[in-house]
């Protein structure tokens, strides 16, 4: 048996980010679709299991275990678990990145 998730069918945030938590959708992954605006970005938090980010469109700076760089479209950053992480969007325009998670539900702890 398999699942299909229409487009529409998980509204997205205010902010423009769809959810997708695997668990209940029998998958052993959980991603977060999206779409900020500029300026835009989780604070520092850490996950127990890796997270994986690919930029599809926009301008991104990652902060990454003390470390910090920029990522454009095509692009793809993976983070190891227990790791402090964030990024923000640095572009002018609306940042597209899928950040998926090595997990059925998202666990993660705010730092900041």
């Amino acid at each position: 048996m398999y699942t299909v998730i229409r487009s529409g069918e998980i509204p997205p945030s205010p902010g423009g980010t769809i959810t997708f938590e695997g668990e209940e959708y029998g998958s052993g992954v959980s991603f977060f679709w999206v779409n900020n605006v500029p300026g835009a970005g989780p604070v520092l938090h850490t996950h127990p299991y890796t997270e994986t980010w690919i930029v599809r469109s926009g301008k991104a700076w990652f902060t990454a275990g003390g470390e910090e760089l920029e990522a454009g479209p095509g692009d793809i950053m993976v983070v190891p678990p227990e790791t402090p992480h964030k990024f923000k969007n640095i572009g002018t325009e609306r940042l597209e990145i899928i950040c998926i998670h090595a997990s059925p539900v998202f666990i993660q702890e705010d730092l900041e």
